[in-house]
């Protein structure tokens, strides 16, 4: 075959190859989120979330419990570990990039049969003057091997990136872990306040309705009222008994909530007497684009993206020739007296190849699939975490007024209850009206206090997860 046509069939086998390492395209989607400019119609970029949570909180006893659970819960220990993976995995991919290079020390034996090829060389064949090569061949080797893929293409330094970009997702993680860990706290210990402040007003009703059966048992005796009073108060004390039995055990259950977060086995949960912390007036939301700095969520949503796109970039370039090269130099003889004599024993190679996918590719298209898919993923989680955001945030600051207003009526409503106890009872006993607009009365203002310190708790609850929509905590 004349040089000729060697060139041609050449250039026909270079051209197939090359066609046939054509990657195909990927699909592209955009992760532009149009926003609004404002929550409420301000534009004031003043932001409560970026004020530490220590100085976002000024109860003594919280701030103590959100420490506790920062160095103890289970959740953050987790992400710290996922931190560390993500780490070692940029290590990893970094050290594609470099060649490896390994030393070995190996030693064998080998024995062909006397009627081979081989057999047959070996036994008229002198290892060294005047001395045939032995029947049981040793074989002692010591040296270097290295080898190393170019990255032309940009698959490895895209895997690189892709792993970085995963690294800085997990940080953010952990930050929103952090932040929800704490909002929770803060609405746990809420709770238990709360539910201590109802059963106070549960024991003091107790209390006064006691006084009040006596009364009635009193007149009962006078003939003023029947039995049938005395028994309806009765119940009217069991009933307000069994409401604290209940709290005891919502208490009982939501101390072991805490301790959870707290990462402890139960224990008592110590807090203030009431709610200590003032409400603001107002808090300061920003803007909605502070958000996407705000937010650990949608930080780690935009680092997800970008770790997608360059696994897209390195799942493409798999298509394409990959160009490995690798090389050994070591010493290597059949007696130990030998090895070290050079350069008889000096042995070396170097090699290099381009291969690249030709015929059956499904491997990499369905991984380069998966990756397209996941990309195009990445981008919808991204926008749907930027719409959850707002969509939070709006929730809040409604849910701050609306609260503030409610809690102004409701107090309203408990001061003219209460003010009905007194006088039902003062009218009471003087027979000007009866025992069923007593017990009317004081049904009526347990009831509206207990809602009432509910509402106090939703309001707390409201700024706390207000601070957390925010992208507040995790500094």
């Amino acid at each position: 075959m004349n040089k000729n046509k060697i060139i041609a069939i050449g250039c026909i086998i270079s051209s197939c190859f090359i066609i046939s390492c054509a990657a195909p395209k990927a699909i592209e989607q955009t992760k532009d989120t149009p926003i609004p400019t404002t929550y409420t119609g301000s534009i004031d970029s003043a932001n409560v979330a970026k004020m530490a949570w220590s100085s976002f909180f000024n109860d003594n006893k919280l701030t103590a419990l959100i420490d506790t659970a920062l160095k103890n819960n289970l959740d953050v220990l987790t992400t710290i570990q996922e931190i560390e993976i993500a780490k070692s995995k940029i290590r990893f991919a970094n050290g594609k990039l470099f060649p490896s290079v390994t030393a070995g020390i190996g030693a064998g034996i080998e024995k062909v049969g006397k009627y081979t090829s081989q057999g047959a060389g070996d036994g008229s064949a002198d290892i060294t003057p005047g001395q045939l090569v032995p029947e049981n061949l040793t074989d002692l080797r010591l040296g270097f091997q290295a080898g190393w893929e170019a990255d032309i293409w940009g698959k490895l330094r895209n895997a690189k990136k892709a792993a970085f970009n995963n690294y800085l997702s997990t940080v953010e993680g952990r930050k929103w872990v952090t932040t929800n860990l704490i909002a929770e706290v803060a609405n746990t210990y809420y709770e238990l306040v709360s539910l201590h402040a109802q059963l106070n007003i549960i024991n003091e009703s107790i209390a006064l309705q006691q006084k009040e059966l006596e009364v009635v048992k009193i007149q009962k005796e006078a003939s003023v009222v029947s039995e049938l009073a005395v028994k309806q108060f009765e119940a009217m004390v069991y009933n307000a008994q069994n409401l604290s039995f209940n709290l005891l055990q919502n208490i009982t259950e939501t101390e072991n909530k805490m301790n959870l977060l707290l990462g402890r086995f139960p224990q008592k949960i110590e807090v203030s007497e009431g709610f200590t912390q003032a409400l603001p007036n107002s808090l300061e939301v920003g803007i909605p684009s502070q958000l996407l700095k705000n937010r650990p969520d949608i930080q780690q949503a935009e680092y997800n993206l970008l770790a997608a796109n360059f696994d897209l970039k390195s799942a493409q370039a798999e298509f394409y020739p990959s160009v490995n090269m690798g090389g050994s130099l070591g010493l290597n003889a059949f007696k130990s007296k030998y090895l070290f004599r050079s350069p008889e024993s000096i042995m070396y190679s170097l090699l290099s190849d381009v291969a690249g996918p030709l015929i059956n590719k499904s491997a990499i298209k369905a991984q380069f699939a998966t990756a397209n898919a996941l990309q195009i993923e990445a981008v919808y989680e991204y926008q749907k975490t930027i719409l959850n955001g707002f969509v939070e945030v709006t929730n809040q600051v409604a849910n701050v007024k609306n609260l503030q207003s409610s809690f102004q009526t409701k107090t309203k409503e408990v001061e003219a209850l209460t003010s009905a106890i007194s006088l039902s009872s003062e009218l009471f006993k003087y027979a000007k009206a009866n025992y069923l607009e007593v017990l009317t009365a004081q049904k009526d203002a347990i009831a509206a206090k207990l809602e009432l310190v509910e509402i106090k708790k939703q309001q707390y609850n409201s700024i706390t997860n207000l601070y957390k929509s925010l992208g507040g905590g995790w500094q």
